[in-house]
């Protein structure tokens, strides 16, 4: 018996919780049609001798929305062996959209997000108003993976009261036409519905985002709509009111699946709390990075501090910056605006003390320990945290990144978290923040450290937390898992090699705006819907995605 792909001799790590077991993995079309010992021969077979065969790996936290308009490979995800990705946090979506408010919607997501507004308006087609059109027109893209998405807060909501959203309350006429439009756009296919209560996410104009601080009966009303049609409820917490919050989210699982963002400083009372939803019976989950969460800072990007000279760096090329600090008087002249300003001066030598460089290895180094920080380098060398950062600049002929740790600051804490049975890793935020940050890598991470290196994980309990899990949160029963049957989303992994490479930055947006992108190595191939999308690290150019909808 022939088979269209035979995967040979792996180690198959099936996404449940089981160990390995030495066999063959046998595809037909775009389903796994057996495991274990498979005879005959496939028009193509991969040897996976001493590697792991997994479930491709599902990303329950991106926003892609605009990307995959112009990027239908969706970089820099489709490099670190996810083959699902969740489309629509945050409460930020493209749609429902009346075509009068799509530039309301673009400028949203660039405060947001930082995704370029003029990428947004010029790179997406616009050619629909529901979120099933949205659907359908993301479809006709043809992208590399899986995606799947979520129905935002602030576009329904904008949908439905206009410019009132932003700082009115909804009448009661008003929520239940909002709740009657989540529901719709769940039964057209969203998987759910994303809520943003964070108000340091703002408009262009600084106001807060549709939605941020709707009425508790609102959010209950939606959260009865979208879990009646088999949705799910996503949430960006207010990290300042977090008790609170956390007792909303217990009322709105009452009748919705429930999936939130976390952050380990609120570690101990996020257990409390998910502990006793779950012995009420909430299906609730988080989802946090899995190593210490922010922004990352260079001579190629523009991240670095705002006075005179260093906006004069910001003018010119990466070659023209790098020979501009070469100049021992310029340098000087850097380090002394930096100084003179009282403010920024006390900011730099505050912040500096989560700042890490990722070193000059082709590996990135996440896991420095406390004392490892530009400020501690700096004082061990009697410079100031400025000079420090040119020095290393310069040692690197330009090529030093530095890793600004924003939250999950401490790794033995984050540890901690990522074990309970609730906190999932991910949380990679792919598409946003696309010139300031770059997590994507994180399933990779988890693979290579919290595996491979630090033993926290077993190959079956990191396979199953990045792959099994979420695609059980979204509803998805016929991924995650490798079973005959299942959809064939494969991954076969090198684990010895199994790493990120350094990020870099690129200027490939519409308009040619700079974002990051971060490689990896250990994937020897990546298989999506049967297709192989990837082998030995590189991209195939096969693109055999699909749009997963709700199917409740």
């Amino acid at each position: 018996m022939s088979h269209d792909l035979v995967i040979r001799n792996g180690a198959v790590v099936d996404g449940t919780g089981s160990a390995p077991v030495e066999g063959d993995v046998a595809i037909d079309g775009d389903t796994i049609t057996a495991i274990g010992e498979v005879s005959g021969t496939g028009r193509e077979e991969i040897d996976a001798r001493g590697h792991y065969v997994t479930p491709g790996f599902v990303d329950l936290h991106t926003h892609l929305d605009a990307q995959i308009g112009w990027d239908p490979h969706m970089t820099s995800v489709t490099w670190h062996g996810v083959t699902t990705a969740l489309l629509g946090n945050c409460g930020v979506t493209f749609a429902p959209c009346r075509p009068a408010d799509r530039e309301f919607l673009a400028g949203m997501m660039e405060t947001v997000e930082d995704i370029p507004k003029y990428a947004i308006l010029n790179g997406l087609p616009w050619d629909w108003e529901s979120y099933g059109g949205y659907l359908d027109s993301i479809e006709r893209l043809q992208p590399m993976i899986n995606v799947c998405g979520l129905v935002g807060h602030s576009a329904t909501r904008f949908y439905v009261m206009g410019e009132r959203a932003i700082e009115e309350q909804a009448t009661p006429e008003e929520i239940k036409e909002i709740a009657q439009v989540a529901g719709q756009s769940v039964r057209e296919g969203a998987l759910g519905f994303s809520v943003n209560r964070h108000p340091g996410h703002t408009l262009p104009d600084r106001r807060p985002i549709p939605g941020t601080f709707a009425s508790r009966e609102e959010l209950l009303a939606i959260a009865r709509a979208v879990g009646k049609e088999g949705g799910l409820m996503q949430t960006v917490p207010h990290f300042g009111n977090i008790e609170e919050e956390m007792d909303l989210l217990a009322e709105e699982g009452q009748t919705s699946r429930i999936l939130f963002s976390a952050i380990g400083e609120h570690r101990e009372a996020l257990n409390e709390k998910v502990t006793a939803m779950r012995g009420a019976g909430v299906d609730v989950t988080a989802v946090t990075v899995p190593r210490s969460g922010g922004g990352v800072t260079g001579l190629a990007t523009n991240n670095f501090w705002r006075t005179p000279s260093w906006n004069e760096l910001r003018k010119i090329d990466f070659d023209a910056r790098l020979e501009a600090i070469r100049d021992a008087d310029f340098r000087a002249k850097l380090v002394a605006e930096v100084r003179e300003n009282e403010n920024l001066n006390e900011q730099v030598l505050k912040s500096s003390r989560r700042v890490y460089p990722m070193g000059g290895a082709e590996r990135p180094c996440y896991t420095q320990e406390r004392y490892e920080s530009l400020a501690d380098i700096a004082a061990a060398a009697g410079e100031h945290p400025v000079e420090a950062w040119l020095r290393l600049t310069l040692e690197s002929d330009g090529k030093e990144l530095f890793h600004n740790r924003g939250f999950n600051v401490n790794l033995d804490n984050l540890e901690q978290m990522i074990t309970t049975d609730w906190a999932m890793p991910g949380l990679g935020d792919a598409g946003a923040h696309v010139s300031q940050m770059i997590d994507s890598g994180w399933a990779t991470f988890v693979l290579s450290h919290w595996h491979r290196d630090k033993g926290t994980y077993s190959i079956e309990e990191a396979v199953r937390r990045i792959a099994a899990e979420p695609a059980r949160v979204l509803g998805l029963a016929d991924r995650g898992v490798l079973a005959a049957g299942k959809r064939a989303d494969v991954n076969v992994i090198d684990i010895d090699r199994i790493e990120e490479r350094q990020p870099y930055i690129v200027h490939d947006f519409p308009g040619g705006a700079p974002r990051f992108q971060q490689r990896a190595q250990g994937y020897k191939a990546t298989v999506c819907n049967g297709q192989v999308t990837l082998r030995d690290d590189e991209h195939t150019g096969v693109c055999s995605g699909r749009v997963l909808r709700n199917a409740s």
